[in-house]
């Protein structure tokens, strides 16, 4: 299958039996890119249409983000709120795309996340859970401020997330990761949550784990 037009650009990998497959859409963290997570795709099931969506603003020298971070705000780091919600709802409209263009199985879409794709990830999934029924969320947390107002309304009967981070992660504080799981059971989500002994990346056995997890979802 070719390459479709998307509101953002993006790496694409078709499945073996491209007829109403389900999707894997990837998110990638503040300063990469669209290749990033997509070097997975390889290693993922071949039943999955597999999406690797470009984040729309551009960095320098290199790399793109899904909004802006202010390392020189007072509290450490300010995230743009605006930009933030503004590419919530660009990735959501973007999912309506690709299931039109791509012949995706609408009511199986896992979002796949590195640290600001994966707040945004769960942001989406929080704020328009028709949308989606996986979500696996790497190195990020939940951001309330980003969270469509009424988003306590809204029906998680299908939703299921995986969350992990690393323990000693220097960029996400493991602490706020270890609200999430809280977080989406007061909202009687389901989540798996876990830990490894890493920075800000994902160890291999991280990596075994999720994929072991959506075979199972």
């Amino acid at each position: 299958m070719n390459k479709k037009t998307l509101p953002l650009e993006h790496n694409y990998k078709a499945p073996k039996d491209t007829n109403n497959a389900p999707a894997i859409i990837m998110l990638h963290g503040f300063g990469s890119d669209e290749n990033d997570l997509f070097s997975f795709a390889s290693e993922l099931p071949d039943n999955y249409h597999i999406i690797s969506l470009k984040a729309p603003i551009p960095m320098q020298p290199y790399g793109n983000a899904w909004y802006n971070i202010y390392f020189d705000a007072n509290d450490g780091k300010f995230s743009d709120t605006e930009q933030a919600i503004a590419s919530r709802d660009l990735i959501s409209n973007c999912i309506d795309v690709i299931i039109k263009e791509y012949k995706v199985d609408a009511s199986n879409i896992t979002l796949l996340g590195f640290s600001q794709g994966t707040i945004l990830s769960l942001a989406i999934g929080l704020s328009y859970p028709e949308k989606v029924k996986n979500i696996i969320g790497l190195s990020g947390y939940i951001n309330e401020d980003i969270l469509k107002e009424d988003y306590k309304d809204n029906n998680f009967k299908h939703l299921s997330i995986y969350s992990s981070h690393g323990s000693v992660d220097q960029v996400i504080p493991v602490d706020w990761a270890r609200k999430t799981k809280p977080f989406l059971e007061k909202l009687n989500i389901e989540c798996d949550y876990s830990e490894f002994p890493v920075g800000h990346g994902v160890a291999p056995q991280n990596f075994y784990e999720f994929k072991e997890w959506l075979s199972k979802h």
